[in-house]
């Protein structure tokens, strides 16, 4: 890249839905836009890879037509406790299953298709001075821009960088991600609860089943390795134990992250519109983390784009309007996923609350929308 086109309207620092999906939005406007990424596609990340159908609007919009690329369309809900009772309900909205690995490539090859570029590189320190940002990466080449995107992900040492209040806490959670061979239903998102964490399970593309957990680190490390863990764990639930049992992993080794962090995180810092994780993160017991990236996409994408037309009067203003905007969306989601994520962990409350549930199935259903959106509108 040349020093006279190292100034962009928009940088984007992370590639993963949030900032792929922003840099596809902000194309069609004819705004120029750098998307940095540290990673090469396509790749996997751990992910529960269940995505509410609250977004396929906006995907349209966006020329994404996941079907296409064999994502399955889900419909119903499955909980269980550890003492392996079930409760069955229908999704109020419905969803599909598609793996990060698949999705995140789509959406990268649309952005390379809108000639917007990719850089493989990795960011180390962002300021703004003079109404502007430098963006600085780890080959150290500095880009310039009226505004940034923060889209990296769940932590990183630019959090750390930019005196983001999480980061200097320690997280007790990790996660651990598996996809395998086996029998599974097409249209089911199941979640089983375990001694100190819980497990997602669906299909997504090729037939593949995404077994995916998040545990206690404190009740982890008690084992041996994660092949312990789930025998001694996992294996109490005699539904999990079954799903293990009877398929087969199609990774070397399973795919794991630690330091996990729930807690709260502003959407805006040092000015920089963080966007998806990076924003805030949602327990993945209630699911929908990955529509969450994708709407707001769209909140910042919509916003950005006021802005440089003119409609948003300073930078104030934007920040502010993505503020309340972002808050208005997904903090009482994120504060149910809380609050729900805290019943589980109590395992006896956990079991009453099935109990109590599986006569009244409306009612687990009006909680799942607690934690979903309302079909996202292109407008």
């Amino acid at each position: 890249m040349n020093t006279e086109d190292s100034y962009f309207d928009v940088i984007i620092v992370g590639g993963g839905l949030a900032g792929l999906s922003s840099a596809i939005h902000l194309s069609k406007f004819k705004i120029k836009v750098l998307v940095i990424e540290k990673n090469t596609y396509p790749k996997h990340k751990v992910c529960g890879e269940y995505i509410s159908n609250e977004v396929l609007p906006y995907l349209k919009f966006l020329d994404i037509d996941v079907f296409k690329y064999d994502a399955h369309k889900i419909n119903s809900f499955e909980l269980t406790t550890i003492k392996n009772k079930i409760i069955k309900v229908r999704l109020p909205l419905g969803g599909f299953g598609i793996s990060r690995y698949c999705l995140d490539n789509i959406l990268a090859k649309k952005v390379l298709e809108s000639n917007v570029e990719i850089l493989k590189d990795a960011v180390e320190d962002i300021t703004f001075i003079n109404k502007t940002f430098s963006v600085k990466t780890k080959s150290d080449t500095t880009y310039k821009a009226k505004l940034v995107i923060g889209a990296y992900g769940k932590r990183a040492n630019l959090d750390t960088k930019l005196n983001r209040q999480f980061i200097k806490e320690k997280s007790p959670f990790l996660a651990v991600k598996i996809h395998a061979t086996g029998n599974f239903p097409d249209n089911l998102v199941a979640l089983h609860n375990f001694k100190g964490g819980y497990c997602g399970v669906s299909k997504v593309e090729n037939n593949k089943i995404n077994i995916c957990y998040i545990t206690n680190y404190n009740t982890f490390k008690k084992h041996k390795n994660i092949q312990a863990f789930q025998k001694e764990i996992l294996y109490k639930n005699e539904h999990l134990k079954s799903i293990f049992k009877n398929s087969t992993s199609v990774f070397d080794v399973p795919l794991t992250i630690s330091q996990i962090s729930f807690l709260n995180k502003k959407p805006v810092e040092n000015h920089v519109l963080m966007c998806g994780d990076t924003a805030g993160m949602i327990h993945p017991l209630a699911g929908n983390g990955m529509s969450m990236a994708i709407r707001s996409a769209q909140i910042v994408s919509s916003l950005i784009i006021d802005y440089l037309d003119g409609n948003i009067k300073s930078r104030y203003l934007l920040e502010k309007q993505y503020s309340m905007l972002w808050n208005k969306e997904f903090k009482n989601r994120i504060n149910t996923g809380k609050f729900i994520a805290y019943l589980f962990s109590l395992n006896i409350v956990s079991e009453i609350i099935v109990l109590i549930l599986k006569p009244f199935p409306k009612v687990l259903q009006y909680i799942i929308k607690r934690t979903h959106g309302k079909i996202m509108t292109t407008s």
